[in-house]
C-alpha cells in the first residue's frame, strides 16, 4: 500500500516567501488560486482576456500574461488544456525560467510524452487533486479536502517532493490524503480510465443499450430512462460505498442480473480490447494521434463530436431533462 500523507506529515513553510503563478483560471485554476491564497501563499494569475480573466480580477487577483507571470513567479502551475501547454511553455514560460524554480502540472501528459522538456535546473512536479475544481474549492471552504496525487519528475533543488507536498497541503489535499505516484503512472492510468471506462466505455455502453432497446421497438423515452438517466443513481451508490454497498442497495433481481449478465457484456474479448487501448497509451500511439490531430486543427475530432451530438438519444434526453426541475440547467 502506498503511503498516505496527511496534514501532520507536511511542512507548509517550504513555500514561505514564494510567489505562485496559476496559469489558467478555469475549473482547477480558480480553486488552486483561492485555496493557496487562503493558506497564506502569494498568488498571481495568468490568463488571456475574457471571462476567466475577469473572474480572477473580481476575486482580487493580479492578472498577467503567462510571460509576465513567469517572470514574477517562483512556482508556475500550468493548468491550461493539454493541447495548448507546449506552445504556452515554449513561447512564454521557457524563456523566463530561472534555476531553482518549480514547474508544476496537474496531469502528466506533456511531460510523459516529451512535448514539454524543462531544463535540468528547475524542479518539475505534479500536484493533481482527484476531483473537479468546484469540489476542491467547496471542500476547502468547509475545512475538508479532496485527495490528491503528487509526483516528482526532476528534483533540481533537493526539495521538490517537500514542495509538492506543501502545495498539496495548501490546496487542502492533505486534509483527505495525498498519494505519491509518477508522471508515467498518473498519465497512463488517467488516459486508460477516460478511454476504457469513465468516458469512452460508459458512453458507448449507454448508446449501445439505447440503440438495442429502440431497435427492438421500445419507446425512446423508456430506453433513455433505463440506460442513461438511472445510471447516476447507481454511480452515486458506488461512489458512496463501493460495488458491494451498491449491490446491497438494489433489488435482489437487479443484483442477480448484475452478477450473471454483467460478465457476458464485459467478457474476455472486451478486456482484450481494453488491453489494446492500454498498449496504445503505453507505447505513445494515442499521444501521437492526438498531437497530430491538434496540429491539423482537429478535423476528425470535430466530425466525431458533431456526429455524437446528432445521435437521436440526445434529443430525447434534452426533452426528458426539461421535465426534471431539480436538474441544473
Amino acid at each position: 500500500m502506498a503511503k498516505v500523507y496527511s496534514d501532520a506529515d507536511v511542512d507548509l513553510s517550504v513555500l514561505k516567501g514564494m510567489t505562485v503563478a496559476i496559469l489558467g483560471y478555469g475549473s482547477q485554476g480558480h480553486a488552486h488560486a483561492q485555496n493557496l491564497r487562503e493558506s497564506g501563499i502569494n498568488v498571481i494569475v495568468a490568463e488571456v482576456p475574457g471571462a476567466h480573466a475577469d473572474a480572477a480580477k473580481a476575486a482580487g487577483f493580479e492578472v498577467y500574461t503567462a510571460d509576465e507571470a513567469t517572470k514574477k513567479a517562483d512556482w508556475v502551475q500550468i493548468l491550461v488544456p493539454d493541447e495548448l501547454q507546449p506552445k504556452v511553455y515554449n513561447t512564454q514560460i521557457k524563456p523566463n525560467l530561472k534555476p531553482g524554480m518549480v514547474i508544476s502540472f496537474s496531469h502528466g501528459f506533456n511531460i510523459h510524452y516529451g512535448q514539454i522538456e524543462p531544463p535540468r535546473d528547475v524542479d518539475v512536479v505534479m500536484v493533481a487533486p482527484k476531483g473537479p475544481g468546484h469540489t476542491v474549492r467547496s471542500q476547502f471552504e468547509q475545512g475538508k479536502g479532496v485527495p490528491a496525487l503528487i509526483a516528482v519528475q526532476n528534483d533540481a533543488t533537493g526539495k521538490a517532493k517537500d514542495k509538492a507536498l506543501a502545495y498539496a497541503k495548501a490546496i487542502g489535499g492533505t486534509r483527505a490524503g495525498v498519494f505519491e505516484t509518477t508522471f508515467k503512472e498518473e498519465t497512463e492510468t488517467d488516459l486508460f480510465g477516460e478511454q476504457a471506462v469513465l468516458c469512452g466505455g460508459a458512453t458507448a455502453l449507454i448508446v449501445a443499450g439505447y440503440d438495442v432497446l429502440v431497435e427492438a421497438g421500445y419507446a425512446p423515452e423508456m430506453a433513455y430512462f433505463e440506460v442513461c438517466h438511472e445510471l447516476k443513481l447507481i454511480v452515486d451508490m458506488i461512489n458512496d460505498g463501493g460495488l458491494a454497498s451498491m449491490r446491497d442497495s438494489i433489488s435482489n433481481t437487479a443484483e442477480y442480473g448484475d452478477l450473471t449478465r454483467g460478465p457476458r457484456i464485459i467478457d474476455e474479448d472486451v478486456k482484450d480490447v481494453m488491453r489494446e487501448i492500454l498498449w496504445e497509451i503505453q507505447s505513445g500511439e494515442f499521444a501521437r494521434e492526438w498531437i497530430l490531430e491538434n496540429q491539423a486543427n482537429c478535423p476528425s475530432f470535430k466530425a466525431l463530436r458533431r456526429m455524437a451530438a446528432e445521435h437521436p438519444m440526445e434529443a430525447v434526453g434534452e426533452q426528458l431533462r426539461g421535465l426534471m426541475s431539480w436538474l441544473k440547467k
